[in-house]
């Protein structure tokens, strides 16, 4: 299922940022080359690398380095719309992170979190929904301080951090970090992820409201089958394409009957959804072959392999039709960019 983007609302807590900080706003559109019109569309949405490259400008422009770190620490729940009305009238912060999980995609369909318990903890791990996505920096700080900020303003109460982990390296002072967490994170680790003990999860929301929490959640799940629709089969297709690449290329004839139906029936559901079974099975060889390629461990011909080509003069020629480039100068252009990436789901290991 492709991503839905960003929600254009997410250029508002930019907005106010800025403007707190004493700047313009229109000459940062200008600068950034922002469509002002946008933000007269409330439906509107925007590409998850071009917020990012947005949320990267503001930073240049303000000269302020932290800025994601700095937008997350002022994030109201209010600022996700619909979703956070759910979050703030859920009963408990618990049910309020499970609201977040399940309606993200209205306001963002790239990032997401899993909420884990570990004993007397638990863990919430952030992470970008494809696997060759980049951890910008400045959107994962933002997401990590909104994460606490949002718990902060819905139990209002002191909430404790244990530990905090990033994949990047570390690119300001440590003083930020304790100011917007009160502890030291650690750096170049394997995954985003906040610890806190797991009692936090049933602290009340204070604003709970369960007259409300039923009507806001309504107009949420209008909203989600809206931006959802249309890719039922094709997102459920992707999964299991996903799923049996470690053994082999799935075919279009078992596609069909893994899906309960004939080939043509499957072939005219897809066709429905504006894509095709090449389409969608070319899609997750791409998305593993950039993953795969950020990880030197794994050779050119290695790929090739975990992803059941011919052989490796195949692979690039599918990989340079994907990307214009060869396998060997997407990596290099990654390695010159120094741009570190999120950890995917297991699925995307080899076998």
């Amino acid at each position: 299922m492709k991503s839905q983007g960003v929600s254009v609302s997410f250029l508002f807590p930019v907005m106010k940022t800025i403007r707190l900080k004493g700047f313009d706003w229109d000459a940062f559109c200008s600068y950034a080359s922002i469509d002002t019109g946008l933000l007269m569309n409330p439906d509107a949405r925007i590409a998850e690398d071009e917020f990012e490259r947005i949320v990267t400008a503001a930073s240049l422009f303000t000269g302020d380095d932290a800025f994601g770190l700095h937008q997350g620490q002022k994030m109201n729940v209010s600022d996700l719309g619909v979703l956070g009305y759910v979050m703030q009238h859920s009963k408990t912060i618990g049910e309020a992170l499970a609201a977040y999980q399940k309606y993200n995609v209205i306001v963002c369909s790239g990032f997401n979190a899993d909420v884990e318990a570990q004993g007397d903890d638990v863990v919430i791990r952030l992470f970008f929904t494809h696997p060759s996505q980049a951890a910008n920096r400045h959107c994962m700080e933002d997401m990590t301080a909104s994460f606490y900020q949002t718990m902060l303003g819905l139990g209002c109460r002191p909430i404790a951090v244990k530990e905090i982990r990033f994949i990047h390296s570390q690119s300001i002072e440590v003083e930020e970090y304790v100011s917007a967490f009160g502890v030291v994170p650690m750096f170049g680790q394997d995954s985003n992820t906040i610890r806190m003990s797991k009692a936090v999860l049933d602290y009340p929301v204070l604003s709970a409201d369960a007259r409300l929490l039923g009507v806001f959640e309504a107009i949420a799940e209008e909203v989600r089958a809206k931006l959802t629709e249309g890719s039922v089969v094709s997102g459920e297709l992707s999964r299991w394409i996903i799923d049996g690449m470690a053994r082999r290329f799935p075919t279009l004839q078992e596609a069909a009957k893994e899906m309960r139906m004939s080939v043509r029936t499957l072939q005219a559901k897809l066709q429905q959804e504006n894509t095709s079974y090449n389409r969608l099975a070319n899609e997750v060889r791409k998305e593993l072959a950039l993953w795969y390629l950020i990880r030197p461990e794994y050779s050119i011909g290695d790929i090739a392999y975990f992803l059941h080509f011919s052989e490796p003069s195949a692979f690039q020629k599918a990989f340079r039709k994907w990307t214009g480039i060869t396998p060997g100068e997407y990596r290099q252009r990654r390695k010159n960019d120094k741009i570190e990436e999120d950890t995917p789901s297991s699925l995307y290991y080899p076998s």
